[in-house]
């Protein structure tokens, strides 16, 4: 049976990435840094992967996302994409930890960690009882992290602090999340949810609404 043929795509950082894979061999691959317009972008980006790959929508077999943690808005549109186009081709999509990602291929345990800005960071543990994703204060690290290797856009921060040293990831954001989806069972498949480990941004109304008088 032929590998199959992954979509692969991310936009819970300041960045739109996407790739088309198949078994180890990325087919094509685009990787734009960009603070906003992903919403603008992320379609026309999978055209032009599907087209540089020499496939089209009807070849799919798969699709995999980046459920963050990371950018709200981010999240939420490359998560609602996901189930749309799985939905529309009746193809599974299988949604991927930008954390597991970032620790894909790695030897040995290490610590995953994204930059969550105003002093924390979003972090997990893997390869040595793996933890669960959280955020933390910079200065607030959670134990038992001494001497680990870091990896993520949160790196050197944690790094400094835990006597740590800072690594690449093996992958691309995109690649890593087309890899896990390749070979993620269907057994108890369900939808992409978004992994937010922070309230948005967008605090709800001070201001009691106005009454509704009969």
């Amino acid at each position: 049976m032929p590998d199959p043929l992954v979509l692969g795509f991310d936009t819970s950082a300041a960045h739109c990435a996407a790739v088309l894979l198949r078994g180890d061999r990325v087919l094509a691959e685009r990787h734009e840094e960009m603070g906003k317009g992903q919403a603008e972008r992320l379609m026309p980006m999978l055209d032009d992967v599907l087209a540089e790959g020499g496939a089209d929508w009807a070849a799919l077999d798969r699709i995999g996302v980046g459920i963050g943690p990371g950018n709200f808005t981010g999240i939420r549109l490359s998560v609602s994409a996901a189930r749309g186009l799985a939905l529309a081709l009746k193809i599974p999509a299988f949604g991927v930890s930008v954390l597991d990602a970032l620790a894909l291929g790695a030897e040995g345990p290490l610590v995953a960690c994204l930059d969550a800005r105003r002093g924390k960071v979003f972090l997990q543990v893997h390869g040595r009882g793996d933890s669960a994703p959280v955020m933390a204060d910079v200065d607030d690290l959670p134990d038992g992290l001494g001497g680990l290797p870091c990896v993520g856009s949160g790196a050197e921060a944690v790094a400094a602090r835990i006597g740590g040293t800072v690594q690449a990831a093996r992958f691309t954001p995109a690649s890593a999340i087309a890899r896990i989806a390749a070979v993620r069972s269907l057994d108890g498949l369900e939808r992409p949810a978004p992994l937010y480990l922070r309230q948005a941004d967008a605090a709800p109304p001070r201001e009691a609404p106005p009454a509704i008088l009969p």
